[in-house]
């Protein structure tokens, strides 16, 4: 909602599985193509966008190989400097400094995500604003 407020035209995307959850983000501000894309549909929205806003998961590293910027919530439990989006401009949005660091979780090992729970609406359309003004 506050990217569509910005005036930045968003996109929601996930699998089949996730189309309750694409719907309800979407909401009436974005357009919904939960459970309608596959790889290559996919890459060619993020090839398409701006930038892309996504957690540390194979659509950011996607988004990457087509060369657009990405805003990632990064969760610390791998290093950054080996698993952000390399070779586009890109925001890392989390404490990278949080308890859960380096601990390679796959489910968060801190109550309360600490890492991502201070990151803001605010955050991600900064994030969204410079990257553009990179690209």
């Amino acid at each position: 909602r506050e990217l569509a407020a910005a005036g930045h035209r968003v996109v929601v995307t996930g699998d089949a599985g996730e189309s309750d959850l694409t719907a309800y983000v979407a909401g009436e501000h974005a357009l919904d193509l939960g459970g309608r894309t596959g790889a290559a549909e996919l890459s060619g929205v993020l090839a398409g966008a701006d930038a892309v806003v996504t957690g540390n998961t194979g659509p950011a590293h996607l988004a990457a190989a087509v060369g657009t910027p990405v805003a990632s919530l990064f969760a610390p439990v791998v290093p950054a400097e080996r698993w952000r989006p390399y070779g586009v401009p890109y925001v890392l949005l989390g404490d990278q400094d949080a308890p859960c660091a380096d601990s390679r979780a796959r489910q968060c090992p801190v109550p309360g995500h600490p890492c991502l729970d201070t990151v803001t609406a605010h955050d991600v359309v900064t994030a969204v604003e410079k990257l553009r003004g990179e690209a």
